[in-house]
């Protein structure tokens, strides 16, 4: 079995030249700038995405037949049942 510490020391010495980079010219070049710009479309979208779904909201809250009934039925005197007989 080959020694793999050898064989990876091997493709860093090969990666080494690529990895160089002058500090002074440092900068986020196109393929930062493309991430950037595809982040802030997707943020433009959801946030127009979102506001046509808050457009479509009913803030007005409707009234509960069902609330109101056992409220009513709450409220009267109870009655007396007949007796049956």
């Amino acid at each position: 079995m080959p020694d793999m510490s050898s064989s990876a020391a091997l493709a860093m010495t090969h990666l080494v030249p690529l990895a160089e980079v002058d500090e002074n010219k440092v900068t986020p070049g196109v393929l930062g700038f493309i991430v950037f710009a595809v982040m802030a479309l997707a943020v433009w979208g959801l946030m127009k995405s979102m506001s046509k779904q808050m457009n479509k909201v009913d803030f007005k809250e409707g009234a509960d037949p069902a609330a109101e009934a056992r409220a009513e039925q709450a409220a009267a005197p109870a009655e007396p049942k007949a007796k049956q007989g």
